[in-house]
């Protein structure tokens, strides 16, 4: 399986790290290798001395699937989820700086979090669904996905121009505002609505 990210799709999140706005989706790529093991705690890299948390709601291909029209796009996905993208921010600015892939900022071991996923018929609306990350007890983030620039079969549809979807294949589908650091012995809990979708510790 493959994880794709979608980069820059919530507007007050382009603002808050003063990201141009994008005419098209900003596709990047995580092995499964990046993928935290269950159970697991999240260890911060000795290569960063600034490593971000960016909640967001995921979704699950369950067929195979190449240049998908978004009228069919929903019969790709029967599941949502929650999980985090963590970013070594210092080591993305650096790359980015030099015009260089993001890869080693955002697909590093143990950078995605895929917590659980709920059935797409507990949601009345695929396009206000609501999610939350709480940092030791507090929001720190909180999004709906009526605020994405390009909701979820609008990157179907696009993503699989380029990239055939294969069962099992996760779309990370960007993440809103208030991105920020992490510290050893933070405990990061997502939230879809009122349901607990992950809790992770880190070290």
């Amino acid at each position: 399986m493959k994880i794709i990210c979608i980069g820059r799709n919530y507007a007050a999140h382009i603002n808050e790290l003063k990201n141009a706005t994008p005419t098209e989706p900003v596709i990047f790529l995580k092995p499964d290798t990046a993928i935290l093991l269950k159970k697991q705690p999240f260890f911060i890299p000795d290569f960063s001395k600034d490593v971000h948390h960016e909640v967001e709601l995921l979704v699950r291909i369950n067929r195979i699937g190449k240049h998908i029209d978004q009228k069919f796009a929903h019969k790709y996905y029967d599941e949502i989820g929650l999980g985090i993208d963590f970013t070594a921010r210092d080591l993305q600015t650096e790359l980015k700086e030099k015009g260089l892939p993001w890869e080693k900022a955002k697909a590093f071991d143990g950078a995605a979090v895929v917590g659980n996923f709920l059935k797409k018929e507990e949601f009345e609306d695929i396009n206000n669904v609501e999610f939350s990350l709480k940092r030791n007890g507090n929001i720190v983030q909180k999004g709906n996905s009526m605020l994405m620039i390009w909701k979820i079969d609008a990157l179907i549809e696009y993503i699989s121009k380029y990239f055939t979807l294969k069962i099992g294949d996760i779309i990370f589908t960007g993440t809103p505002a208030g991105v920020g650091s992490i510290k050893a012995d933070d405990v990061l809990t997502g939230f879809i609505g009122e349901t607990e979708m992950f809790s992770i510790k880190v070290k």
